[in-house]
């Protein structure tokens, strides 16, 4: 998924019938009036009851075949089942343990085959199928997640108000980079319950990824209001780090730790702080915080390649490539591919890193067979590695979907290695101008405008990327320094234009007015 995604955005999900026993024991009472007051619930008919007696019976009877589980109380002391603790964190959209989430998918595969029409149960599958495809990185999930989310589609309609699999929709979208499909899903489960908070979170990051930051702002400060917990707070780190509120930033993402419950959730509240410490400039900070991710969840991957991008910042150019090679073998995405192939080039290792191109070439393959938009990663590649006008045609295509200031950054960038400066520095303002600190935009926006020959902008936006992170690549990091180091200094005493042209003199003032004289006894 994009890097401001937290996995499904689903609401807690349902276990046939008494699954719904369960939920209503564990969710918040006012989501329940709130959702009630919107959509009215299917009924249970008396053929359901009898079915669910049987269930309990079977319970008693058969030692090991338990397919459900009675409702859980407040003073239930047993822990949670594994499927149990799954369901509960897709239900939230944060993320859930590899292990419980096998069990998740398992379990309701099971009880599916023999239930065929149960929509909620589908919904629910649809959404592991997803957190699945963000914890592996397999794209090859979401075709899965699909599938089920549609039948449930089919048993319930949109109209009728399935909200779960609707906002489970938006989130697929979302995952795939589809920003336009995930806002009129999370928009349509607004429309028919405003105060179910699941489809904001949606809504942020769809409004992100088209490049609507004000909206996205809006969708968040709703989410604030409705559910402040760790899923608000993600978004929130991310809205304030698009507008480059650092300090905002981190904080929000500092509650989200401490909202985090799950190890699966700290760990990712904490990758996501060495995120904003790298963009910083501050990778040993990065690394406290992808090791102590990595501690607290082992299958943290994402975590892995930071770590990686950290230690090749720090010097450490082996153990580098050694993790982002592990990282790889269990998320296989095209941005470490890429990020893996420049590190190799820059430590002269060019065999390695063509052939690592070649693997990113296949990962997006891959990606696109399963509807996945890699267009921004790709047409990087191409046009730092490859073909910069065929770089210019896909980014340019993909600007006419998604105007955000990724897009805008990488479509300018091509523009300039393909020889249009002029037309590069329009989208490089629109990268650049909104506020989010990139060293990476920085570095493109002072070559454009070194092309142009202003040197005195490209001055100061090749000091505002040191400034910002001297590390952002091992490649284009010294190529900056060498480009800030080849521009002459500004000569002293400020621009030409505005010295004056002779000495200055002291200008005569006129002399104060002597007061009158008043008549005496006054």
């Amino acid at each position: 998924m994009a890097p401001g995604a937290i996995g499904v955005n689903t609401p807690a999900p349902h276990f046939g019938h008494l699954g719904e026993l369960f939920i209503l024991t564990h969710s918040d009472p006012m989501d329940r009036i709130d959702e009630e007051s919107q959509t009215p619930a299917p009924p249970v008919t008396f053929t359901g009851r009898k079915t669910l007696v049987a269930a309990a019976v079977a319970v008693v009877l058969i030692a090991g075949a338990l397919l459900i589980r009675p409702a859980r109380t407040d003073d239930d002391a047993r822990p949670p089942r594994p499927s149990e603790r799954a369901a509960s964190a897709v239900g939230m959209g944060a993320p859930a343990a590899v292990v419980d989430l096998k069990a998740l998918v398992t379990d309701r595969e099971k009880w599916l085959a023999g239930h065929p029409d149960d929509e909620a149960s589908w919904a629910v599958l649809g959404s592991a199928y997803l957190e699945q495809a963000r914890r592996t990185a397999d794209s090859g999930w979401f075709p899965r997640a699909e599938k089920a989310l549609k039948r449930s589609l089919e048993a319930r309609p949109a109209e009728k108000g399935n909200l779960d699999a609707m906002t489970a929709m938006g989130a697929l979208a979302n995952a795939r980079r589809d920003f336009g499909t995930a806002r009129k899903w999370g928009e349509l489960v607004r429309a028919q319950a405003p105060k179910r908070w699941t489809a904001y979170p949606v809504l942020v990051d769809a409004y992100t990824g088209l490049g609507d930051y004000k909206g996205a702002q809006k969708a968040m400060e709703l989410l604030l209001e409705m559910r402040p917990g760790l899923v608000a707070y993600v978004r929130a780190s991310q809205v304030y780090r698009d507008r480059g509120w650092r300090e905002d930033a981190v904080m929000a993402m500092e509650h989200a730790a401490g909202a985090a419950k799950a190890p699966a959730e700290k760990a990712y509240a904490l990758f996501r702080l060495g995120e904003l410490s790298w963009e910083r400039g501050d990778p040993a900070e990065a690394l406290r915080q992808y090791e102590g991710a990595l501690r607290t969840d082992p299958a943290q991957a994402e975590a892995l390649g930071g770590r990686a991008r950290a230690l090749a910042a720090l010097g450490r150019g082996g153990e580098a490539v050694r993790d982002y090679r592990m990282a790889l073998g269990r998320t296989p995405v095209p941005q470490l591919a890429r990020e893996l192939g420049e590190l190799l080039d820059s430590l002269g290792r060019g065999q390695e890193a063509r052939a690592q191109y070649g693997t990113l070439a296949t990962m997006a393959a891959r990606d696109d067979r399963n509807g996945v938009d890699d267009d921004v990663v790709l047409g990087l590649y191409e046009a730092d590695h490859g073909d910069a006008t065929a770089a210019v045609r896909r980014l340019s295509q993909e600007w006419s979907r998604h105007k955000s200031v990724q897009v805008a950054d990488a479509l300018g960038w091509a523009l300039h290695q393909a020889g249009e400066d002029e037309a590069a520095l329009e989208y490089a303002k629109k990268a650049t101008e909104p506020g989010l600190r990139s060293a990476e935009f920085a570095f493109h926006r002072a070559m454009i405008e070194r092309g142009l020959g202003d040197e005195a902008a490209a001055r100061r936006h090749l000091e505002e990327a040191m400034r910002t992170n001297p590390y952002f690549s091992p490649l284009r990091g010294p190529l900056a320094k060498e480009a800030l180091a080849a521009i002459a200094a500004p000569p002293p005493g400020g621009p030409e234009n505005i010295r004056p042209t002779a000495p200055w003199v002291e200008p005569e003032l006129p002399k104060a007015a002597k007061p009158k004289p008043t008549p005496s006894g006054r």
